[in-house]
């Protein structure tokens, strides 16, 4: 899994390339999760677009970054969800849009 992560405007975009499973979840578990936290970062878009495979892990692991960013009052959006893949992030409890300029629309700083 490749990860392309960009801070701007107030907002942490993630763009996620490759399969999002139990062998590579700790990059963002490791990484991405603390540095929210440490950080106080309060908005983060998931850009799912080259997004091939997630599983339990993976999706657990978006779930987890969720709690992070609502621990910092904010909000996360995913956007550009194959649509092979949005059966299994549907009972996530995360806003989807339709891209990221769509997310910084939706997002008041």
């Amino acid at each position: 899994m490749k990860l392309n992560i960009e801070y701007n405007k107030g907002i942490l975009f993630v763009r996620v390339e490759g399969k999002l499973t139990k062998k590579t979840v700790h990059k963002i578990n490791n990484f991405l999760i603390p540095a929210i936290s440490k950080h106080k970062i309060k908005y983060l878009v998931y850009n799912l677009y080259g997004l091939t495979d997630i599983d339990e892990s993976g999706i657990n692991t978006l779930q987890n970054s969720n709690g992070a960013i609502y621990e910092n009052s904010g909000e996360v959006y995913v956007c550009e969800t194959p649509s092979l893949l949005k059966n299994k992030i549907i009972n996530l409890n995360i806003k989807e849009t339709a891209n990221e300029l769509s997310a910084i629309n939706t997002i008041r700083i």
